[in-house]
């Protein structure tokens, strides 16, 4: 039996993934403008691939499509971190705690931490960091819970990356991810939930105080 050969990507497919990993690193900065011409001239592509890549990530949330302003790359503040968190918040830690309670391997959690250990620049980590928490979730059991949470995970990702510009906290999230990454190998999954829900917290408390401070007001309410 032949083995089929895996498909080369799509020039469409290959725009998109730079673009996003461009935005995700910070070489492309939110509200920068991100105009076709520019963007097909520097891959190589005609206009069209970069048009479908960016109709993509528009639906993403990665960039907002104007009518009067093209396309930019989407602007962040405590109102979007906060919605991004929320959810984050609510899904993330009961899929790891699923996870580890089905016992699933979480080999891929560890080799993404070391490879956030060993990067040697901030893109190479922000990267890893992005594996790490998707490689914690996606054993959950569930593949509609896996699927909720990547969706949120660009926008998850662009907000980090802005928090990361502003004030770098790699050292203290490195010893958090190294936590909870104990407790699930532990097999404690209420203390590995617990310990990503505080640092799920902390980070969007530390990056957008307002974001946090309105989410207190509103349990307060409740």
């Amino acid at each position: 039996m032949t083995s089929v050969p895996t498909p080369i990507p799509s020039r469409t497919q290959y725009v998109l993934e730079e673009i996003k990993r461009r935005i995700l690193t910070g070489r492309l900065t939110p509200g920068q403008a991100l105009v076709e011409t520019d963007l097909a001239a520097q891959f190589g592509v005609s206009k069209t691939p970069v048009r479908e890549a960016l109709k993509t990530l528009a639906g993403t949330g990665l960039v907002v499509m104007s009518q009067y302003k093209g396309v930019t790359v989407r602007m962040v503040d405590a109102d979007m971190a906060r919605e991004v968190y929320d959810v984050r918040l609510l899904l993330e830690p009961e899929a790891l705690r699923r996870a580890v309670r089905r016992e699933a391997s979480l080999d891929a959690a560890r080799e993404a931490l070391n490879r956030a250990d060993r990067a040697t620049d901030t893109a190479e980590r922000s990267l890893a960091n992005r594996e790490f928490h998707r490689a914690l979730y996606v054993p959950c059991g569930n593949p509609l819970l896996g699927r909720m949470l990547d969706e949120v995970r660009d926008q998850a990702a662009l907000v980090s990356a802005v928090a990361w510009a502003a004030d770098p906290s790699w050292e203290r999230e490195a010893g958090e991810h190294q936590e909870i990454l104990r407790l699930a190998l532990a097999g404690d999954a209420d203390g590995a939930a617990r310990a990503l829900h505080a640092h799920i917290a902390s980070f969007v408390e530390r990056a957008f105080p307002e974001a946090g401070n309105a989410a207190q007001e509103e349990d307060g309410q409740a």
